[in-house]
């Protein structure tokens, strides 16, 4: 969604900024995601949008920091490398529909990574992700309302960063690329925190921007997808940024078992309801 090489600079150095080793790790996946898909003889438009990057980018740093072990940077470059391919098919097998794949490779291929930790001893899954009983879960929703942090924090969590200076690089990159794009993800995050906390969400989870990452991404795209129709695009992208909220709560409560993160699922599900249903709904 953002194409523009001065956004992608700061945005690798937000990352950097955030753990020299996430940044080392995002640099070679979209390096190996790249080359991928030039060697490949992919679409030059579609390499150039950092469609195969992107989602190689996002596949190593989730690798790296859902994994444990010496061989997690292995595992984090291969997967990057495998992200590419399976973007490749991911594109073959929408391109009749004509709905972009968005993230959808990068969050199937770690899940499906992540789960083969409880059956290859090879791979050994992060402590931090742990599965819960859904019959012992209580929701407890006390705790601080940062409201500063939370307006930045929803930018860094696309990129699992949790370093307030490095979420605002990413707003600035943002804003680089078009000042429509860096409204759209301010008003997301906004509309992300304010759905979130009045529906009754854990407040640790709403400041920390577990809930505005997948709004920001939804709004931006919905509201693109819908800019022939004015004010209406943005409308439809609010209302999208706070559909994800529900999404968001529903999906971590289904995963919840299995110890596995989110991701961007919300993301891609919201905006792909709202992309095809205008297949059918065209005066919308």
């Amino acid at each position: 969604m953002i194409e523009n090489a001065v956004s992608g600079f700061i945005i690798l150095a937000a990352i950097t900024i955030a753990s020299y080793s996430l940044g080392i790790i995002a640099l070679l996946s979209t390096i190996i995601g790249t080359v991928i898909g030039k060697l490949g003889g992919a679409d030059q438009k579609i390499i150039g949008q950092g469609l195969y990057g992107y989602n190689s980018v996002l596949t190593g740093m989730a690798l790296f920091l859902f994994l444990s072990g010496d061989d997690r940077w292995f595992i984090a470059i291969a997967g990057s490398a495998i992200a590419a391919l399976f973007t490749a098919a991911m594109i073959h097998i929408m391109k009749p529909t004509e709905i972009p794949i968005l993230t959808f490779p990068f969050i199937v291929l770690t899940w499906f990574w992540l789960l083969t930790t409880y059956r290859l001893v090879s791979f050994k899954i992060s402590p931090n992700l742990t599965p819960q009983s859904l019959s012992n879960w209580t929701l407890n929703i006390k705790g601080e309302t940062n409201w500063l942090d939370g307006a930045v924090n929803g930018i860094g969590q696309i990129f699992f960063l949790d370093n307030s200076f490095s979420g605002i690089l990413l707003f600035i990159a943002v804003f680089w690329a078009g000042w429509k794009l860096g409204l759209f993800a301010i008003i997301g995050n906004l509309a992300a925190l304010i759905t979130s906390y009045f529906l009754g969400g854990e407040h640790h989870l709403i400041f920390m921007g577990l809930y505005g990452y997948n709004a920001i991404l939804t709004i931006i795209a919905v509201s693109i997808v819908f800019n022939e129709n004015g004010r209406k695009g943005l409308l439809y992208g609010i209302i999208a940024a706070c559909l994800t909220v529900p999404i968001t709560a529903s999906i971590v409560t289904w995963l919840l078992p299995y110890g596995l993160p989110a991701l961007t699922m919300p993301f891609v599900f919201c905006t792909w309801l709202f992309l095809c249903a205008r297949k059918v709904l065209p005066s919308f």
